[in-house]
């Protein structure tokens, strides 16, 4: 389960398009921001995604990308043109090929490596779609679960959204704001598609005919696409940015990624809770959380890529980057589904765990200070962006460092005020820290 959104600069507060993501994956699934340069590559040469081979392309662009650490692929990531892309799961009455082929997250990293706009990007998935395929399985270690794919695909000038079953597709150009969660949203206003779409459909008794075709509403399952409550949270994004339109900015996404639909929020209650800001529980609707959130500005000369590299951007704190000084993140250990006292994403879990004890007493002793730290690398990431790359990259390392301290400080706030536990909600917890060694 994740979110999507894109304010383009028609919607933008500064005319500066801003675009953010969450990516809900399992609780345990380490995520972190992964740096590869610009490469060339060898006339003929393959390179291996995450269950098969493909043709590598002659030269690819520098990515950063939020990478679950065990595939090849990415759940959003940037590349040096100021291409940004994130992906969704989408559910449909055609099932999800369960056999070895390219998972979204695979074409979503190729797509970054090899295009540079928005359309260039959109062919390159579309073209690898309908060669090899998607599918395969989108978990590890032990679990399992098929889906179809969506992205919403961006940079400063524009954006479009792409929606996939199978090899079939349609897509879209956005004009000023728009969202994509774990739903087909495209009904029979489209710009591109596949040739077969509206025929299969037909042919499988989804839709009566040509005029009434609704990509959307004849295309999507029942029991995913509901239970996920995927339309639920679209709702509430596309009417906050809607609701926005002008003044979308930076803090303004990041907001809207922290959202809960029920304030006071306590991640303790209920085993059908699913919000844009993901917390897992008990029961098979809440296994997943927000593992990961990305806000970027698009701005055409220099992007800023303010990534959490931890769960639930309500514990968690955006930290600025930049394209060309992303290599100071190759230091950073890569996690993975056990815990570790090194990496920043495991680290950041004692926090997060420890808050979600008492959510509602334990948030208050830190989220003001929270927001304040995030105003302070806002501000000052802006005031940067025509800076020397060595003082950028020098700010980067800061706000990492002062990150990890407030961290570690606020650890010490929470653990002082009372856990309230609830029976089901530790049981969850539990599970996922044994699993963890945690």
């Amino acid at each position: 389960m994740c979110d999507t959104l894109i304010a383009t600069k028609l919607a933008a507060t500064d005319g500066v398009a801003v675009f953010g993501k969450n990516s809900d994956r399992p609780a345990n699934e380490g995520q972190s921001m992964v740096h590869f340069p610009a490469a060339t590559h060898a006339p003929g040469s393959k390179v291996k995604c995450t269950y098969i081979e493909i043709p590598q392309a002659e030269k690819t662009h520098a990515v950063l990308l939020s990478k679950p650490f065990w595939m090849w692929g990415a759940e959003m990531g940037v590349n040096e043109h100021g291409l940004v892309i994130g992906n969704e799961a989408v559910y449909s009455k055609i099932p999800a090929n369960k056999e070895p082929a390219l998972l979204g997250m695979d074409m979503l990293r190729a797509a970054l490596e090899r295009a540079v706009t928005p359309r260039e990007a959109l062919q390159v998935i579309i073209d690898l779609l309908e060669e090899f395929g998607q599918g395969g399985n989108c978990l590890s270690h032990g679990n399992a679960m098929y889906y179809h794919n969506s992205f919403l695909i961006a940079n400063a000038d524009d954006a479009w959204v792409l929606e996939t079953v199978d090899k079939q597709w349609a897509a879209k150009q956005i004009k000023d704001v728009y969202t994509i969660s774990n739903c087909l949203t495209i009904g029979n206003q489209y710009d591109l598609s596949s040739k077969g779409l509206v025929d299969l459909a037909i042919q499988k008794g989804m839709s009566k005919s040509q005029n009434q075709f609704q990509f959307a509403n004849d295309y999507s399952d029942f029991l995913y696409t509901n239970f996920g409550k995927g339309r639920i949270r679209r709702a509430t994004t596309i009417s906050t940015l809607d609701d926005n339109k002008g003044k979308v900015g930076i803090a303004e996404m990041m907001k809207t990624l922290r959202h809960h639909t029920h304030e006071p929020f306590d991640a303790q209650k209920g085993i059908t809770n699913v919000d844009v800001c993901m917390h897992a529980g008990f029961g098979p609707i809440r296994i997943s959380q927000s593992t990961a959130s990305m806000v970027t500005y698009l701005d055409k000369s220099n992007p800023i890529i303010f990534a959490t590299g931890t769960s639930a951007p309500c514990t968690s704190i955006f930290k600025p980057f930049w394209m060309d000084t992303a290599s100071i993140l190759d230091a950073e250990p890569v996690p993975t589904h056990q815990a570790d006292s090194n990496s920043l994403f495991w680290v950041h879990e004692k926090l997060h765990r420890a808050t979600l004890r008492n959510y509602p007493a334990r948030i208050q002793t830190y989220a003001a200070d929270r927001d304040a730290l995030e105003k302070q690398f806002i501000e000052g990431a802006l005031k940067l962006q025509n800076a020397p790359a060595k003082e950028r990259a020098e700010f980067s390392k800061q706000c990492l460092a002062e990150s990890r301290a407030a961290e570690a400080e606020w650890l010490k706030r929470v653990e002082a005020v009372p856990a309230k536990d609830s029976l089901l909600h530790t049981m969850a917890w539990n599970g996922f820290n044994k699993q963890a060694s945690l």
